[in-house]
């Protein structure tokens, strides 16, 4: 055979010495065994050499950390999940004509909104065509200054509306409990009230007192009486709708009385503060 017709493979075996090319063809053909109890080696098969490579696991830095953020992104949608289902387990389960009364009171509160932005458009025009815009706009303050004297507090105020009596004869009725039944009155268009003679206002916090609730500092006890200004037909279904505060306090054994009234009288007042730094910007 010519050196031209020489492989390169045919050549690096020429140069080899025999016993690396001994040692060589031995490490290519020898399959991987294992040691058995009885000192005697075993040939692993296809199965085994697989298990033994999975197992230990080889897990790098990055590769434990990319688990970890996707386990908790598995777990917050997991939450979300059930919340959402919860939520919609608890509308099924209404019957219609409480689906009906909550689909009402949206529809209330989205025209509410409607009437406030058309009466400041209103306000805007009767400024902007007055022919005598100071004396306008002077009337327009004493109106406006009524209207937050009543969010305030510091002037009483009469109108429809309702009277809320909580009977708590088991005392389970908690400050919470009546913070609910404030925010959903707010919620439903209530312009003015009171509990048990204290002004509600903007500000007002209430907190747990032993055997009675902290309304702004003040302690009153049961039975509970709220006196509300608004629209009867959005005040009473928004504490009535499922799972809302007049179930949520029938729970805690509480009794719960609305009556309607087209005159109520919000008469507890409060301290008009002035402001220790600010002052109008119009001075």
């Amino acid at each position: 055979m010519s050196n031209h017709d020489e492989t390169p493979e045919n050549r690096l075996r020429r140069e080899l010495p025999e016993e690396v090319r001994a040692s060589a063809r031995g490490a290519v053909n020898a399959p991987e065994t294992v040691d058995l109890p009885g000192g005697g080696p075993a040939e692993l098969t296809g199965r085994q050499r697989l298990a033994k490579s999975l197992w230990p696991p080889r897990v790098s830095r990055a590769q434990l950390i990319v688990a970890l953020l996707l386990s908790g992104l598995g777990f917050g949608l997991a939450v979300q999940v059930a919340s959402n289902s919860d939520s919609d387990t608890a509308l099924r389960g209404a019957r219609q004509e409480d689906l009906v009364r909550i689909l009402d009171e949206l529809d209330d509160r989205t025209q509410r909104l409607e009437d406030e932005k058309q009466g400041l458009e209103k306000q805007r025009a009767e400024l902007e065509n007055s022919s005598n815009q100071a004396e306008e706009a002077r009337r327009q303050t004493v109106e406006k200054e009524g209207q937050l004297g009543i969010l305030a507090g510091t002037v009483a105020a009469r109108g429809p509306g309702i009277t809320i009596t909580i009977d708590d004869t088991k005392g389970t009725v908690e400050a919470n409990m009546l913070l609910d039944a404030i925010q959903e009155l707010r919620a439903a268009g209530a312009e003015a009230m009171q509990v048990n003679g204290v002004r509600v206002v903007a500000g007002t916090y209430l907190s747990d007192a032993g055997d009675a609730v902290g309304v702004d500092g003040n302690k009153i006890k049961a039975p509970y009486r709220l006196k509300v200004i608004g629209k009867p037909q959005d005040l009473e279904p928004a504490l009535n709708i499922p799972g809302g505060v007049v179930q949520t306090l029938e729970k805690e054994q509480a009794t719960v009385t609305i009556e309607r009234s087209d005159k109520i009288v919000v008469d507890a007042l409060r301290a008009a503060k002035q402001p220790d730094y600010a002052r109008s910007s119009s001075r």
